[in-house]
């Protein structure tokens, strides 16, 4: 194994080092030779596979830790040490061993750059709870309650809030107070921003000549825009074989633990998609709550009945696995999951 160094982001010092390399082997062995490049999917993205792809040179993205590991001792990891087993990983893959590792699909960058307004949309959300959170605290601190950074009045309301022991809001963490309402209100059209462009997507994918998965999934009651978006954004674009593959992808797969007569379930994998698998416990809640008397919500009943706490919990993964496939083969074959109702007109 020879060993050789690339400054990151130079694109064509990579190519013309793998040429050169495949000239030497070829002058060498004095036979044509393929070149195959493995990768981890990390804070590169797509971009290396595709420079790969576009100049005509075998690439894969493999899942880093889909890779297995030897556990008898501490593992020593350094950049030499994760070379070698990357190369000897893809030497177990093009002999064809199935599980020796998982490949990443990589996205066309249209499907990539779609994906932005789902998750910008998320950290938008994260940040403007954040901005509240930081108010309501500020104010908790002086004996301040109820007071709600995100209505309207909220400047107005400001100037009449007094402390618990009766004083005004010392002016610096007024002060504070005011500019954490001016970034509130940033992240707020920001968000409203996005939520347009959600709106023109949606919109745009609906008048082609085929109906788009966002569209069918959003005419089920109780299924919204900002979830059909994730689930066709993250999830549904993709083509998948069976349902025990689209279980896998949304990290819904269950990881049995079987040695002897030992025999028991560890739970989810939780391998796959992590927007995908959060968006569907939330969304099997409130499939709860807008289908009650659809196939699905009638089987969580049953099994759940009068349990609460932890047996509750692990019910709805359950059926957020089961209400995914019944929603893929909705967007993909038209099949309506059993007893669900659309909205109306």
């Amino acid at each position: 194994m020879s060993k050789h160094v690339v400054n990151g982001g130079d694109g064509n010092a990579l190519l013309d080092l793998l040429a050169r390399l495949k000239g030497e082997a070829e002058r060498r062995i004095d036979v044509p030779v393929k070149i195959v490049v493995i990768q981890e999917a990390g804070l590169d993205g797509f971009w290396i596979h595709r420079l790969l792809v576009a100049n005509e040179i075998e690439s894969h993205v493999v899942e880093a830790a889909s890779i297995a590991v030897p556990r008898r001792h501490r593992r020593a990891k350094t950049d030499t040490v994760d070379g070698e087993m990357l190369l000897r990983t893809l030497k177990a893959f093009k002999r064809g061993e199935p599980r020796v590792c998982s490949m990443v699909v990589p996205p066309s960058p249209h499907e990539e750059d779609q994906r932005r307004l789902s998750r910008e949309r998320q950290t938008l959300i994260k940040e403007r709870i954040e901005h509240s959170n930081r108010i309501k605290g500020l104010l908790a601190a002086q004996g301040i309650r109820g007071y709600r950074p995100l209505r309207r009045d909220c400047r107005d309301r400001l100037n009449d809030l007094k402390t618990g022991d009766g004083r005004a809001l010392p002016p610096w963490l007024k002060a504070a107070i005011v500019r954490e309402l001016d970034r509130l209100e940033l992240v707020k059209r920001q968000i409203k921003a996005v939520e347009i462009a959600r709106h023109e997507l949606l919109q745009s994918a609906t008048t082609n000549a085929t109906v788009s998965p966002a569209k069918l999934l959003m005419d089920l009651k109780g299924v919204g825009p900002a979830f059909a978006t994730v689930l066709w954004l993250e999830g549904l674009f993709r083509n998948f074989t069976n349902r025990r593959q689209l279980a896998a992808y949304a990290g819904l797969a269950p990881s049995p633990w079987q040695s002897g007569d030992t025999k028991r379930e560890q739970g989810i994998s939780k391998s796959g998609n992590p927007r995908l698998r959060t968006t569907m416990v939330e969304l099997a809640w409130l499939w709860l709550r807008y289908q009650p008397d659809s196939a699905l919500s009638q089987w969580f009943q049953a099994r759940a009945q009068h349990e609460r706490g932890r047996v509750r919990r692990i019910l709805i993964v359950a059926l957020a696995r089961k209400l995914l496939i019944a929603l893929w083969r909705y967007a993909t074959k038209g099949e309506m999951p059993q007893g669900a109702i659309l909205k109306t007109a």
